[in-house]
């Protein structure tokens, strides 16, 4: 099974989440691999990783959370692969333990063990150009008494690394997310070191350099 490791190291069909606090489950843990940011002027390359959860509830007006074929609505959060103290994902992450990680849990946290995983998630709205965006603003336990109620999953739990290349879980994926992998570092390596067109005795030895 492939892992996906944080650490300490130094479009498609889409409706837009309600604000409120709802109970949801983890589905998706997508790798996007090496992406190049850009914040307040100064350009970075980060390895970051997408985390999606299915809501439960109803809305303001009363209707459930579900989208037009049924299945629940969902909402995702990206990060840096990253269990720094200054990271976005640690705290949040710790918020949804419920407990702080030890210093040897930060050595190295495989995201697997999220799938499934239930929370209680906080979305808020904000407004840029003229567009209404749903944010996780914050991640919390959720009480036994609503983990025993919890439905069974709506969407098929998937859990995709970067590694494993355009495979079945990655043709899922909507148009825009799969370009976002496709400019990965890793995806374009992996794309360098294809050598199916390559004539014979081409000498592919040498690791690439990313």
């Amino acid at each position: 099974m492939s892992s996906l490791i944080a650490s300490d190291s130094g479009g498609g069909d889409f409706k837009r989440g309600p604000a409120g606090v709802f109970a949801a489950r983890c589905w998706s843990m997508v790798d996007l691999g090496t992406q190049r940011v850009e914040f307040q002027g100064e350009v970075k390359e980060q390895r970051k990783v997408q985390i999606g959860w299915e809501l439960f509830g109803e809305d303001e007006n009363g209707d459930p959370l579900v989208m037009d074929d049924g299945k629940p609505m969902t909402i995702s959060k990206r990060y840096t692969l990253s269990l720094s103290p200054k990271s976005r994902l640690r705290p949040d992450l710790e918020a949804w333990r419920g407990r702080p990680f030890t210093d040897e849990e930060a050595k190295g946290f495989d995201l697997h063990a999220l799938i499934g995983a239930p929370c209680m998630i906080n979305i808020t709205h904000t407004e840029r150009n003229g567009k209404t965006y749903s944010n996780v603003a914050s991640l919390t336990p959720l009480p036994k008494a609503l983990r025993d109620a919890m439905p069974a999953n709506g969407n098929e739990p998937r859990f995709y690394v970067i590694t494993d290349g355009e495979n079945e879980v990655f043709e899922t994926f909507h148009d825009k997310l799969k370009e976002t992998i496709r400019q990965a570092a890793e995806f374009q390596g992996m794309k360098a070191r294809d050598t199916s067109s390559m004539p014979p005795g081409f000498d592919d030895s040498d690791d690439i350099a990313f």
